[in-house]
């Protein structure tokens, strides 16, 4: 049986709970973020569920709307991929 392909990966989770996680830090419904992008609720919904992949520009444009530098995101996007990985390994033996 073929591996099926995702383009849904561990990190692009935590991706996505990281962008919802500063939406709501920010004070932002989906509807306020969705006026501010000048796109639909359903847009913001199906990007921070996975449904619709956003690229790197989309992902500033998101930022920008939330109020968080870019740079900053990036920053904590990786220092949470990288907790996340850590936790993921297993404990050395002594």
């Amino acid at each position: 049986m073929a591996k099926s392909k995702s383009i849904y990966s561990r990190e692009y989770g935590v991706f996505l709970d990281l962008l919802r996680e500063e939406r709501e830090a920010a004070g932002l419904t989906q509807i306020g973020l969705a006026k501010k992008l000048k796109e639909t609720q359903t847009y913001v919904s199906k990007c921070e569920r996975g449904e619709r992949r956003i690229d790197t520009i989309e992902t500033r444009k998101f930022c920008i709307a939330i109020g968080l530098h870019y740079p900053a995101f990036a920053a904590k996007l990786e220092a949470a991929i990288e907790q996340k990985a850590a936790a993921k390994k297993p404990a050395a033996r002594r």
